[in-house]
C-alpha cells in the first residue's frame, strides 16, 4: 500500500469498498472523486489496495513516462481466460514484438482501403430495414462490426451462427468482469454455473477462430496476389529462430482483435444513436451535414474530412460514454506518482468515465455538446484529460480503424434513416462490464428519410 496513504471512503471491515463499487461502479467512482479529490484510496477485500487517479499529469506518468514501473492489473490478467496471451494482455518484450508485427495492418494508408467494405456491410444491413420498423439497434451494431472486423482483418466471412457468437462473447465479457472484482478467485475448473457457461462459450469461440485459421492455412497462396490482411501477416510471421507462430499463438491474436475490434466500436455506435435521440438539435446538424456533403449518395473515406460535425459528434459521444471506462495498472516496483509513493502490488485505477466528466477541464460536463470540441479544444486541455483509447505504448492499436469505421457507419445509416427509442422503452442504464454498454440494449424505430 502507499507509504503516505491518501483519504478514501471507509468501507466495510472485510470487503472494504468492493460491495459499494460492485453495486454501481461508475457512480461510486464519481462520488469518490468529488468527495476525496485527485487521489482516492480504495480497498477491495482485506489486502487489495487501489488508488483512483484523476489528475491528467499523474495519469501520464503511469501510462507513459513511468510506464516501466507498472504491469497489467488483475482485470486484464483475468482477460487471458478469453483472449489468451494476445496483444491486449501480453507484457514486456513479447508485447513489443506483437505490436510491431501487427502495426502495419493498422496504418492509416492501409485502413483507408477498408472503407468500401465498411460502407458495403452497413448498406447491406439497412437494405433489410423497413420504414417504421422496430430494430434492436445494439444487436445490429454488434453484428455489423463483427462482420466488418472478420472480413477486413481476417479476409473471410462468418459461416453463420452470429447470434450464438454474440452470446458467447457476452458470456465471456461478464465472466471477466465478475472475476476481475472478486475476492475469492475460484479456479476455472470449479463446477459453478458461471464456469460451466464460460467453458461452453470459450469452446464455441475457439471453434470459430480455429476454423478461420485452418481454412486460411489450407488455402494459403490461392487467389493470385498474396493477401495482406492481419491474419496473413500473422501466419507468415517468423521468430528470430525462423519458427512460425503456432495455431494457439495465432488464435490469441485473432481472438483479441475479433472481440475487442468490434465490441468497443459497436458500443460507441449504440451510445451515439442514443445520444442523438436525446438531443434533437445535434441530430438535426448531423443530418443536415450528411445531406450537404453526400447529397444522397453513400459516403467514402474521402468524405470524412468534410464531415466535420460528425467528427465532433463522435468525440463527444466517446467523452460522455467511453467504451473503455477504466484502465488499471499494478505497481511492479516502488514508484512515486504525484508526490505519493506506491509499493509493488498496489493497483492504480484511471477512469475515462470519471476523467471525461472532470469539471476542471469540461464546462457543464454532464451535458452532451459536440461543439465543445471545435477550435482544437483538445489542444487546450492536458493530454490525459481525454483518453478514450488509452495512451502511451499500449494505446489502442486500432484507434484510427475504429474512428473511421464508426464515422462511415454513422454516415451510411444516418443519410437514410432517423432512429427513435421505441414507445415505452425501459430507462437506459449504464452497464460497465469490460466495456460500457447500454442496458437493456436499444430498441429503436427506424424512420426512412430523404436528403434535403
Amino acid at each position: 500500500m502507499s507509504t503516505n496513504t491518501p483519504a478514501g471512503p471507509k468501507g466495510l471491515p472485510i470487503t472494504g469498498n468492493l460491495l459499494a463499487f460492485r453495486k454501481n461502479p461508475l457512480r461510486f467512482l464519481e462520488q469518490s472523486f468529488r468527495e476525496y479529490g485527485e487521489l482516492v484510496h480504495l480497498r477491495f477485500g482485506p489486502s487489495r489496495h487501489l488508488y483512483l487517479l484523476t489528475n491528467p499529469d499523474w495519469i501520464k506518468e503511469v501510462l507513459l513516462t513511468k510506464q516501466h514501473h507498472f504491469r497489467k492489473a488483475k482485470g486484464l490478467q483475468t482477460a487471458k481466460a478469453v483472449v489468451g496471451e494476445g496483444i491486449l494482455t501480453s507484457e514486456g518484450d513479447k508485447h513489443l514484438r506483437q505490436r510491431r508485427l501487427m502495426q502495419p495492418s493498422f496504418r492509416k494508408d492501409r485502413i483507408s482501403l477498408y472503407g468500401d467494405s465498411m460502407v458495403r456491410h452497413a448498406e447491406r444491413l439497412i437494405e433489410r430495414w423497413r420504414d417504421g420498423e422496430t430494430r434492436v439497434v445494439t444487436d445490429d451494431m454488434m453484428k455489423l462490426t463483427l462482420d466488418i472486423i472478420t472480413e477486413t482483418m481476417f479476409g473471410t466471412q462468418l459461416d453463420g451462427g452470429v447470434e450464438e457468437i454474440g452470446r458467447a462473447i457476452d458470456v465471456g465479457m461478464k465472466y471477466v468482469s465478475r472475476k476481475a472484482s472478486s475476492i475469492i478467485d475460484l479456479p476455472a475448473g470449479f463446477p459453478t454455473k458461471s464456469n460451466r457457461e464460460f467453458q461452453e462459450a470459450s469452446k464455441l469461440l475457439d471453434g470459430v477462430i480455429y476454423s478461420i485459421i485452418e481454412r486460411r492455412r489450407k488455402h494459403a497462396g490461392e487467389g493470385g496476389e498474396a493477401r495482406r490482411d492481419l491474419l496473413s501477416m500473422l501466419l507468415a510471421a517468423r521468430d528470430e529462430d525462423g519458427s512460425a507462430m503456432t495455431d494457439e499463438q495465432v488464435r490469441d491474436e485473432v481472438m483479441t482483435i475479433f472481440i475487442a475490434g468490434h465490441e468497443t466500436t459497436a458500443n460507441t455506435l449504440s451510445w451515439t444513436w442514443y445520444l442523438l435521440t436525446q438531443n434533437p438539435e445535434a441530430e438535426r446538424k448531423f443530418h443536415d451535414e450528411l445531406d450537404a456533403v453526400l447529397g444522397g449518395r453513400a459516403p467514402t473515406v474521402d468524405d470524412l474530412e468534410k464531415l466535420n460535425y460528425l467528427q465532433l459528434l463522435l468525440w463527444e459521444s466517446m467523452r460522455v460514454y467511453p467504451a473503455v471506462w477504466a484502465i488499471n495498472r499494478e505497481v511492479a516496483d516502488e514508484v512515486e506518482i504525484g508526490g505519493h509513493r506506491f509499493r509493488p502490488g498496489d493497483t492504480i485505477m484511471m477512469s475515462q468515465y470519471v476523467m471525461h466528466r472532470n469539471p476542471n477541464y469540461y464546462d457543464d460536463p454532464e451535458r452532451f455538446r459536440p461543439e465543445r470540441f471545435e477550435n482544437d479544444f483538445l489542444k487546450t486541455i492536458p493530454q490525459f484529460a481525454y483518453f478514450p483509447f488509452g495512451g502511451g505504448p499500449r494505446v489502442c492499436i486500432g484507434n484510427n480503424f475504429a474512428l473511421m469505421e464508426a464515422a462511415l457507419i454513422l454516415a451510411t445509416i444516418g443519410r437514410r434513416y432517423k432512429l427513435r427509442l421505441a414507445d415505452r422503452h425501459p430507462p437506459i442504464e449504464l452497464e460497465p462490464l469490460v466495456t460500457l454498454r447500454p442496458k437493456p440494449g436499444l430498441t429503436m424505430v427506424a424512420t426512412a428519410r430523404q436528403p434535403k
